[in-house]
């Protein structure tokens, strides 16, 4: 790529990642009087935010516009749950998706990343979204899940309509959310019938697969009720797969801005790991958690009045200087990492491990078939609209085998 090109096409990430960095040298806790918020900015209020659900709900029943159908869906995600609604629901959830569960789909997850590989190999340009990111974590949940993964299609197509953001301005606000509850009703409604009648089914036929172990899961007497189950497996199809998609391509774009870092990686594979935290650190996938102050309360040295809207920076809170040393550069060595992109306190990401999983072996696979591995025209790179999810749409590659 010629420096021309590149005047030409500035990364629309640049912008993202000056303002974050701008926002965490910031007063770590300000009122945004045009959005009607506050922000958390810094690493110690947004932990202190995300680790106490007394005082900062993830329950904006009131608040924010409501709509039918997606209020059915709401009803088994405990990402919008307090205690002891959450406790009940995780804890159920938890024992069907276990620590053992996610560790025993590695070697799946080494075969299906070597097969969607194996489908370009031949190729010296492919779109790693569309060969790779997109294609290996619905695949891996769908055989999790015992869903058909001949549906796919059907499930990219929820998550383009659940993430796409097309109605939705970079600042958000009550009339955006309402605008855009509306426009995914339809689809809200698709997806809870589809996962309605694939429960009920095993139900009917219990199994082995995920989906049969949270129909069994029982704590207390308590079962989950279908509907319940509907809003997990809804969150693990959809948001599920969308966050290691976003991590796999963001991962790419990381290492092809940065080709030090890449080098470095390459030379010594055992630092992937870390590289893909300080992938999250730098473009966390949802740079931003929402918050209800149930109270008055003093943070940063500021007074927040009850049912005050506040959203955690986790973007700013992974730059701030005093928990992170030299938090403008991206090192694959840093160590330690405290970021904070999978949340922190009782609703730390759930599907964690196995989106490091599955980051780890995609990419590992990606370095040792390919030698080189850029980005040829920053012009064909398509982007998610990053006031939903920060992630590449297309990414298309050039590449030369090892």
């Amino acid at each position: 790529m010629t420096s021309n090109e590149l005047t030409e096409a500035p990364f629309v990430f640049d912008d993202l990642v000056d303002r974050w960095s701008s926002l965490s040298e910031a007063d770590p806790v300000r009122r945004d009087e045009g959005q009607n918020l506050w922000q958390v900015l810094d690493h110690r209020g947004v932990a202190a935010v995300l680790a106490d659900p007394a005082t900062y709900s993830s329950d904006f029943s009131g608040l924010t516009p409501t709509q039918p159908d997606f209020e059915t869906f709401r009803q088994g995600n405990f990402v919008g749950m307090d205690p002891p609604e959450h406790r009940k629901l995780r804890t159920l959830v938890s024992q069907a998706f276990t620590p053992r569960v996610v560790s025993g789909l590695e070697p799946r997850i080494h075969a299906l990343t070597a097969e969607l590989l194996d489908a370009v190999g031949d190729r010296d340009r492919f779109d790693v979204v569309d060969a790779l990111a997109y294609p290996l974590p619905i695949l891996v949940i769908a055989e999790l899940l015992g869903v058909p993964a001949s549906d796919r299609g059907l499930f990219q197509e929820w998550a383009a309509t659940l993430f796409g953001g097309d109605e939705i301005g970079e600042s958000l606000d009550m009339s955006d959310i309402e605008r855009a509850l509306d426009s995914i009703a339809p689809t809200v409604r698709e997806m809870n019938g589809y996962i309605l009648e694939h429960i009920r089914h095993h139900r009917k036929n219990p199994g082995d697969g995920l989906t049969s172990r949270l129909v069994q899961a029982e704590v207390d007497g308590v079962r989950l009720a279908d509907q319940e189950i509907v809003g997990f497996v809804a969150l693990l199809l959809v948001a599920g797969h969308i966050t290691t998609t976003a991590l796999l391509g963001n991962a790419v774009l990381c290492f092809d801005q940065h080709p030090d870092a890449a080098a470095q990686v390459r030379a010594d594979p055992g630092r992937l790991p870390d590289a893909i935290e300080e992938v999250l650190r730098w473009l966390p996938p949802f740079p931003e958690l929402g918050r209800r102050t149930t109270r008055e309360v003093e943070l940063g040295g500021r007074t927040i009045p009850a049912d005050a809207i506040l959203m955690a920076n986790l973007a700013a809170a992974n730059r701030d200087p005093a928990r992170f040393t030299d938090p403008g550069a991206f090192h694959v060595t840093r160590d330690p990492n405290p970021h904070l992109t999978f949340g922190h306190g009782i609703h730390f990401c759930f599907g964690a491990p196995l989106a490091r999983m599955e980051a780890r072996i995609a990419l590992r696979q990606l370095l040792d078939r390919f030698s080189c591995i850029t980005i040829p025209s920053r012009r064909e790179v398509e982007f998610q609209n990053p006031a939903v999810i920060v992630s590449a749409r297309r990414l298309p590659l050039e590449v030369r085998r090892s």
